[in-house]
């Protein structure tokens, strides 16, 4: 195979791999709480080429790797809803849940309480607190969570105390980016990432963050690796094409 497939194929490759990331940030602009992700491409020199037919000596050719992929951690927009379930964090941090594969950890803040009076992500994951699932009583109103993440309330019509339902538990990494993410806004700590009380992050109750997906920066880019793409299929073509003029007219026996 000529060198020049050969590197195209190669950023082709890398090309549709920044596709798929641009595709799908562009598809969560909407989910609370998304972190946008971006490609990371090295380039790789080979020092020898496999079709050695320069006049002089041989040539480096440069070769395009999908390196990863980074997160963009820095936060989304918040927006003020007036719910007194939803809260947005001011920080780094992250809210801690339960879900069926172990604990997770979610800047998504639009919370809820179910039938057994337990409060959980929209996804219906449990909202732990430092002593486990925050649980509610039938009777309790006026939920209030202060910044620090403590959850009081109003028992019953008559009970002017507050009742204190749990403290939320918020955890920050030393590094984040080690994070996995699972589906579009839960992430797992890998094993060496431990999770770290945060004293530092406030939390904004009757507000909900974001994604941090800037939609028209990610549909000029989408617009720019097509047109890339479309370019070296052009070129692959007009290579192609001039191989089997060659060929044809090789063939070509005159009479």
């Amino acid at each position: 195979m000529e060198n020049t497939l050969l590197i195209g194929l190669s950023r082709q490759m890398t090309l549709e791999r920044q596709i798929d990331v641009i595709s799908n940030n562009v598809a969560n602009v909407n989910t609370n709480g998304f972190k946008a992700d971006n490609s990371l491409f090295q380039e790789y020199l080979m020092p020898v080429a496999h079709a050695d037919n320069f006049v002089g000596r041989d040539r480096v050719f440069s070769y395009v790797q999908d390196r990863a992929t980074w997160r963009d951690l820095s936060a989304g927009s918040t927006e003020n809803t007036g719910n007194p379930l939803d809260i947005a964090i001011d920080g780094k941090a992250f809210l801690a849940v339960q879900t069926p594969a172990g604990e997770r950890y979610t800047r998504n803040g639009s919370l809820q309480i179910n039938a057994q009076g337990q409060l959980t992500t929209v996804d219906g994951n449990l909202v732990l607190g430092s002593n486990g699932p925050i649980v509610f009583q039938q009777n309790d109103r006026d939920i209030v969570i202060s910044p620090e993440g403590t959850i009081t309330v109003r028992e019953g019509l008559n009970t002017l105390q507050d009742a204190v339902r749990g403290k939320l538990r918020i955890a920050s990494f030393a590094q984040p980016q080690k994070l996995q993410k699972e589906g579009a806004n839960l992430y797992s700590a890998p094993a060496g990432v431990v999770a770290q009380t945060d004293t530092a992050s406030r939390l904004r109750q009757g507000f909900i963050e974001k994604s941090n997906v800037n939609s028209v920066t990610e549909m000029s880019r989408m617009i720019e690796v097509t047109r890339t793409y479309q370019q070296i299929a052009s070129t692959l073509q007009q290579q192609g094409d001039m191989r089997k003029n060659a060929l044809d007219k090789l063939a070509d026996v005159p009479n």
